[in-house]
């Protein structure tokens, strides 16, 4: 039984405002007797009174009558039926503020104007003919103000003999208002007529599984989950993986362990560049600077060729303009107001070394602003990691890199660990740590050098933000990686603290297990004894942080609170990292990744649209509520992400249980003007567009519509909230972003984002963890 609680402690102002009391009457089904159909009856004509002959049926599935609303507020909860074929029964009602069978004088003793009372109980009545009702045993039941008296959670029935049939029941009542109410209505109507699916609120909350059929018998979907398992792309990670194994390789060193900082084939050393045609990459986003002798223009104009709108440009270091990528093909310069002649058109390889990097909106704005106004070192980001070992420094690492390389930033991660094993080999004990060891620290001092050297190196070829990983742990160590870094790139220490002993416990063991620096050991008790040994001589010499620009995660690891602190951090990027970390943890949980079931304009190829889903996607949103029940039937926190497309939205609709969030940014992509049209219709009316899209599917923007660039852009609000859960997510959505996602899970590169393959009907896990992120893939149909 469960009551909503008021808002006001004041119950008579409540009624006062209009708040009704929202009755749901709900009978869990299995193996339902016969053509036996679930009743109520009661002291109100809205449940049919007390003649068994006019009792109202509890519905399903649910259908559309103004008594019986789908329990879809907020306030509603149900619970998560464990066995296939169980299913509900229900009949949800508003019981009128004036009914009840109380005294006037009670009803002053309890304080309230008005209160709603209603007695009723459930009865078994036969689908067809005059047969008499079962009624059920025991007193009547009691609902006053929607309070259940008493404590009876199931219904007995006795029927010829001595047979006795007993069956759950749930009752639940909510104070709402009319404006939820109606609201409610307009979400169900909206959610099960397939004219109409836009413009409903973003949460609603489904009741009870949609299976079975009306007479009760369970149109049960036989799933073994293990069965529909099919491999996922090699490229992907199947298994746990190492961290730092994953990071950038040593430049410095040789596969012999030497130096060779001077050797071209290294690619440490850098080639010239055209002084004339100069590239920086602030923010992420390339900067064109075209010859000066090329582009004469006193004024020039930028053309996005798919909008078909110009600005001004801007000026900068003499006639110079910049030219920036925004997801909108390659930009050309078109004859200017004042000039008499046309510039050239600037020709772009998308494919050269430096090729136009992909960002878009904000985060171009924050790299035109970062490559006017600040200071050289500002261009480029070092984040140096700090930190005792089996603080999950690597972790956050890794995450951090994979998601500025998803929003466009050149990021690489350095891992000083890998760089150590290379030069020192991996059988290092204990001793090779510890403070009072002059050899031992002269050498890591020398592999931290050589990794710091690698990454300002490879920020003066173009790259953006390096990603340093090690301890860090004294004040020594770090003076030393600033003044390397002195006009080169800007310093920002980004230190893991943990005060919890069992994650730490959690971390030392997995560490152990993955390091190469006990893949030799064979004995996991000697591995973790020398290593505890290491930690402890990194205890007695560490420093925290309290120099320079800084950012402090104390306790962050667990998801459960923990405290960010930051000192002298401003500037675009530093400020989006800080709000990643905030929202980041290693709380392990699957999220589900899926495309709707078949549309109707899947079967006609046509792109975009907002059409329903065909037989075979019915078929399949059948088979994924299935699939769902059984994969998170322990998952009661878990919950359903849709876009507002009528597509996502019935392929999720079979799904009970779990909360059901829409987000605009799950959309499709806005194919523009290109909406409704097949890839042929496309090629042979407008040959233009179609041939820059299959150029370049990334940056190419639909006209009116979107380009993949834009569709990331819009979906880091949904990574970040990703990253934030801690409960399952199951998010059904469309081609273009399901893309998008699972590249940022997967860490693939940009430019293969459009050429991903995301097929009908299968289910791509994703499991996040300590140990990163791995992938399994269900193919159901």
């Amino acid at each position: 039984m469960g009551t909503a609680a008021s808002t006001s402690a004041d119950t008579s102002s409540e009624h006062h405002a209009g708040g009704q009391l929202y009755v749901s009457l709900q009978m869990e089904n299995y193996r339902l007797k016969g053509e036996l159909v679930p009743h109520v009856f009661g002291s109100a004509p809205l449940v049919g009174s007390w003649d068994s002959s006019k009792a109202v049926r509890l519905f399903f599935p649910l259908i559309a009558n103004f008594l019986i609303l789908r329990a879809l507020l907020n306030s509603m909860r149900c619970l998560s039926m464990e066995r296939e074929s169980t299913f509900m029964w229900e009949l949800s009602f508003v019981v009128p503020p004036n009914h009840g069978n109380l005294a006037p004088n009670t009803r002053m003793f309890l304080g309230l104007i008005v209160i709603e009372t209603l007695d009723f109980k459930f009865l078994l009545k036969p689908k067809h003919g005059n047969v008499p009702c079962i009624v059920e045993e025991g007193p009547n039941r009691h609902l006053i103000g929607g309070a259940l008296q008493g404590d009876r959670n199931s219904a007995v029935f006795k029927v010829a003999g001595d047979e006795v049939l007993e069956y759950k029941v749930f009752i639940q009542a909510d104070r709402v208002s009319p404006f939820d109410l109606a609201a409610s209505w307009r979400v169900y109507q909206e959610n099960f007529q397939r004219s109409t699916v836009r413009g409903i609120p973003d949460v609603s909350i489904a009741s009870a599984t949609q299976a079975g059929n009306e007479n009760g018998s369970p149109a049960s979907l036989e799933l073994d989950i293990e069965h529909y398992v099919v491999p996922a792309p090699s490229s992907a990670n199947s298994g746990p993986v190492y961290a730092a194994n994953m990071t950038e390789t040593p430049r410095s060193l040789t596969r012999t362990g030497k130096f060779s900082r001077n050797d071209s084939s290294s690619g440490s050393s850098h080639s010239q560049k055209d002084p004339g045609a100069s590239v920086d990459r602030p923010g992420g986003m390339e900067v064109i600077v075209p010859e000066t002798a090329k582009l004469s223009l006193e004024s020039g104009l930028v053309e996005s060729k798919s909008v078909g709108t110009s600005s001004n440009m801007q000026k900068h270091e003499g006639h110079r303009g910049l030219f920036v990528d925004r997801g909108v093909g390659s930009p050309r310069l078109l004859k200017s107001s004042s000039a008499s002649t046309f510039a050239l058109d600037v020709k772009l390889d998308s494919e050269s070394k430096n090729s136009m990097p992909a960002a878009a909106g904000a985060v171009a704005a924050g790299a035109i602003a970062d490559q006017m106004l600040g200071p050289k070192e500002d261009r480029h980001l070092a984040i140096v990691l700090v930190g005792l070992p089996a603080r999950g420094k690597t972790f956050t690492a890794a995450k951090l890199t994979r998601y500025l390389r998803w929003l466009g930033h050149d990021t690489k991660h350095f891992n000083v660990g890998k760089y150590r094993r290379l030069k020192h080999g991996v059988n290092q004990t204990a001793d090779f740590f510890r403070g009072d060891n002059p050899e031992g620290i002269e050498a890591r001092n020398e592999v931290a050098a050589l990794a710091m050297e690698d990454m300002i190196s490879w920020m003066q070829e173009g790259g953006q933000v390096g990603i340093f990983d090690a301890t860090n742990s004294t004040r020594k160590r770090r003076n030393m990686l600033m003044k390397m870094a002195e006009g080169e790139c800007k310093i920002i220490f980004l230190e893991t603290l943990c005060n919890d002993r069992n994650i730490i416990e959690r971390n030392i063991r997995l560490k152990v297990q993955q390091s190469p620096d006990y893949a030799e050991v064979p004995d996991f008790e000697a591995g973790y004894n020398d290593f505890k040994v290491r930690l402890e001589n990194y205890e007695k010499v560490y420093e925290p942080v309290e120099e320079g620009s800084y950012i402090k995660m104390i306790d962050m690891v667990s998801g459960n609170g923990g405290q960010i602190q930051v000192n002298n951090i401003s500037g675009y990027l530093p400020g989006r990292i800080v709000f990643f970390l905030v929202n980041t943890h290693l709380t392990p949980r699957p999220i589900l990744l899926t495309r709707h079931g078949e549309s109707r304009d899947n079967v006609r190829g046509r792109i975009g649209g907002d059409s329903a889903i065909s037989d075979s996607g019915e078929l399949y949103a059948k088979k994924l509520a299935n699939f769902v029940e059984r994969r998170l039937k322990n998952e009661k926190a878990a919950s359903i992400w849709t876009s507002t497309l009528q597509r996502t939205i019935l392929t999720a609709t079979p799904i009970g249980g779990f909360p059901k969030i829409q987000w605009r940014a799950l959309d499709e992509i806005n194919a523009g003007v290109c909406d409704g049209m097949t890839y042929e219709e496309i090629k042979k009316n407008m040959p233009e567009e179609y041939e820059s899209r299959k150029k370049d599917k990334l940056r190419y923007r639909y006209p009116r519509g979107e380009s993949y660039l834009d569709v990331i852009q819009r979906l880091e609000p949904v990574i970040i909230e990703l990253e934030r859960q801690r409960a399952p997510v199951v998010v059904i959505s469309h081609q273009a972003v399901l893309r998008a996602l699972y590249a940022y899970f997967a860490d693939r590169p940009l430019k293969e984002i459009p050429h991903i393959e995301m097929p009908l009907h299968t289910i791509i896990e994703i499991q996040m963890g300590v140990t990163g992120v791995q992938e399994k893939r269900y193919k159901l149909m």
